[in-house]
């Protein structure tokens, strides 16, 4: 059953702040890495490539966590367990792109970013993440 992100921490879900999100390997041990994401509505979406360990990990188990801090100020932070309920390529460099803009001021991932020539050995994929449990400190 989903649960509301409060409006008191919206802001560290919509960027640009530090998000870690933890998947779950195949072995069970949690992965960790630094990702960029923004709010659509209550769902949570990031971006991310196909053949990253991350979106493996996501497509064999759905559970995730992702906890998003601002530098500054640490304390106040916010936590979101859910589950994945869509990985797509629909719209995926187009989000990516909107990201990066957030992200960087730069309006292209692929080229601005990082090199062009990765466009063509990675494929992006958007990640909506529905939030089950929540915490904010802060």
């Amino acid at each position: 059953m989903a649960t509301k992100i409060p409006a008191s921490h919206k802001d560290l879900l919509e960027g640009p702040v530090y998000v870690v999100l933890t998947t779950v390997m195949p072995d069970g041990q949690p992965q960790s890495t630094p990702v960029w994401c923004n709010l659509n509505g209550n769902t949570i979406l990031i971006n991310t490539m196909r053949q990253f360990r991350k979106a493996k990990n996501i497509l064999v188990n759905p559970k995730v966590s992702l906890l998003a801090y601002q530098l500054k100020e640490p304390l106040r932070n916010i936590e979101v367990r859910g589950r994945v309920v869509e990985v797509t390529e629909d719209g995926a460099l187009q989000h990516l792109n909107e990201l990066n803009m957030l992200y960087t001021g730069l309006p292209n991932f692929f080229g601005d970013s990082v090199d062009v020539a990765l466009k063509y050995k990675f494929t992006p994929v958007k990640v909506r993440v529905e939030p089950i449990r929540v915490r904010v400190e802060g």
